[in-house]
Parts: structure tokens; C-alpha cells; sequence
């Protein structure tokens, strides 16, 4: 079972067919989601193309996933799916072009693909083909990657306030840092996906721009693919920031983390100097010996409290003159 996208007058009109001879002839966009190895065979007779399989989809050199054969242009790009969610993850999709008509080869849901169908559902021109459905596709994948960027980004810049906050705020509360070492962590996988995309999303655009030469293409489609590829380069350099951001962040999370853990050795260091010359008094009039003068003292008790009193503050009010607390 597979989709087929057939234009009508002012709209893309989508159709789930079971049935090879279903299939209009005329249609410009034939989406293949999680296919079987019928579905690949019925398609491949139809279109006269051969599907690639999903452990040639996974192949990572150029050759493998950017080529051209009998005539028709094979593109593979990696796209971000789940990226609203907890678990992102990338998935490689298969772009065919040959013939005026576009089949997509797919195993998981990204969204841009529903916002396309959704869009030429709406309105589209009844002279579309298969390369306006592309480009519709590359423009929405750079977009929603853009999207990402700038809510990654956001949420980045309220992390770094997390850690950043005056000492005022942070006093008085445990702050998360458990949290936000998770959410850094997170932001970092999402950013390095999206840029994982964009640079698989750059080489499809190149490859086109190349072969679209020989091919007769309007002029505005020749504009909108630079304009791809200006926004691919910029959007890359940007996630490239956010990386570096992220490192940064990350650094500065540590090093404050680092600080508290000091503050708090530092402050048990205190008490135990604090607490040191009290104890040594406590301990010398706890040996017992007989040959101890002050024993018999009828004041002792209090004198000895007064003085490990005395010991006490004095070494706590060095400390605070010296500003060491």
C-alpha cells in the first residue's frame, strides 16, 4: 500500500492504492512509507526505476546515496524526526526523480512531508511535477531544521540564565544541576542531528544544482536552489555556533559545579579548624592522671568552657577578617 499525489485543478489530490493498475498514470509524487518488497516491485514497473532497499538507503559514501541511473536522479538525505520529543532521531529518505514524477522512499514520519501534503492540498498549480514536489520538500525540511535551530537555541540561552543567575536567586534553594546537565546533554544530541541533516540536505542541493544544468528548468526553480543553498550554508554555520555554544555551557555547568563542591570542603575545612583547639582542651582535662593541678580547682569546669569557648571564635574570627569565608 502506498500514496500517489495526482494533480487536479488547483490542488494535489492524494490516494492510498493497494493496486498497481489503481495508480494514474498521470501522477507526479508516488510516496512509498515502510514499503514492501511488492510495493518496490509494482513501483519499479510502473516508473521504470529501480527502489533501492533500506540497507542501501543506510549506505554513508556519496556514490551510494547521490547518483544518477537511466536518467533518473536517485538522492538520499538524512531528515530529523521526533525532534519535539525526548528521543529525536534521524532517518535516511530516498528522493527519485525521473520522468516529471517523484517517488519517495521512506521508513519513518517527518514533518515536513505532512506540511507539504497538507500545503498542495490546499492549492497548488495543475501544471505541477515531480520537481516543483521536490522543491517543496527541500523547502520545508530547511525549514523545519531552521525551526529547531531557533527553539534549540532558546532553550539554550534559558539554560545558560539557569546557570548564570545572580547569587541572589540561587540562594536559599538546591539548584538542579542533575537537570541541567540533562537538558545540555539533550540540547547538544538534538543540534548535532539537525546538523547532520543540513549537511546531507547541503549535498542533495549541490547535486542538483549540478545536474540541473542539463535539464530545463525555470528560472525561478534555478533561483529558489541557490537560495537553498545560501540557506543550508548559513543555517549549518549556525548550528555549528550552537555546538560551540553548547560546549561552553556545558564547560561553564562544570566549573560551577566544581565550585560548590569547594565551598563545601572548604566550609567543613573550617569547622574542623574551628573545632580543633576546643577539642584538644577537652582532651587534656580527659587523660584523668592523678598529677593534674587543675583538677582540683573549685572553678575548673567553667574556666575550661570559657576557654574552649575562646578558642573557638577566635580562629572563626581570623577567617572572616582574613575574608577566607
Amino acid at each position: 500500500m502506498f500514496s500517489v499525489f495526482v494533480p487536479s485543478d488547483s490542488s494535489l489530490k492524494k490516494a492510498v492504492v493497494e493496486d498497481l493498475a489503481a495508480v494514474p498514470e498521470h501522477a507526479v509524487w508516488i510516496d512509498l512509507v515502510n514499503p514492501t518488497a511488492a510495493e518496490d516491485k509494482a513501483v519499479e514497473r510502473l516508473s521504470g526505476i529501480a527502489i533501492p532497499t533500506r540497507e542501501d538507503m543506510q549506505e554513508i559514501e556519496i556514490s551510494s546515496r547521490l547518483y544518477i541511473e537511466n536518467g533518473a536522479r536517485y538522492m538520499t538525505a538524512t531528515l530529523m524526526c521526533h525532534s519535539d520529543t525526548d528521543m529525536p532521531r534521524t532517518t535516511a529518505v530516498t528522493f527519485i526523480l525521473g520522468d516529471h514524477r517523484l517517488v519517495t522512499v521512506r521508513y519513518d514520519q517527518p514533518k515536513p512531508f505532512a506540511l507539504v501534503e497538507a500545503k498542495l492540498a490546499r492549492s497548488c498549480t495543475p501544471a505541477i511535477t515531480g520537481e516543483m514536489v521536490l522543491m517543496e520538500l527541500l523547502d520545508a525540511v530547511i525549514d523545519r531544521c531552521a525551526d529547531i535551530l531557533e527553539r534549540c537555541g532558546a532553550e539554550i540561552d534559558q539554560v545558560s540564565h539557569d546557570i548564570f543567575e545572580p547569587e541572589s536567586e540561587r540562594h536559599g534553594h538546591a539548584k538542579q544541576y542533575s537537570q541541567i546537565l540533562i537538558s545540555i546533554g539533550r540540547k547538544g544530541d538534538l543540534t548535532s542531528k539537525v546538523r547532520e541533516s543540513l549537511v546531507s540536505i547541503g549535498r542533495v542541493v549541490a547535486f542538483l544544482s549540478a545536474v540541473v544544468e542539463g535539464v530545463k528548468w525555470s528560472k525561478d526553480m534555478r533561483e529558489q536552489l541557490k537560495t537553498m543553498q545560501r540557506d543550508v550554508v548559513s543555517l549549518t554555520d549556525h548550528a555549528s555556533y550552537l555546538s560551540s555554544k553548547i560546549t561552553f555551557v556545558l564547560d561553564a555547568m562544570l566549573g560551577v559545579v566544581n565550585l560548590e563542591q569547594n565551598n563545601i570542603i572548604k566550609l567543613f575545612s573550617v569547622m574542623a579548624v574551628v573545632l580543633m583547639p576546643p577539642t584538644l582542651i577537652a582532651s587534656i582535662y580527659g587523660m584523668n592522671f592523678k598529677a593534674m593541678p587543675e583538677l582540683e580547682w573549685a572553678h575548673g569546669y567553667p574556666y575550661a568552657l570559657v576557654l574552649m569557648l575562646i578558642a573557638a571564635i577566635v580562629p572563626y574570627w581570623i577567617f572572616k577578617w582574613k575574608k577566607w569565608l
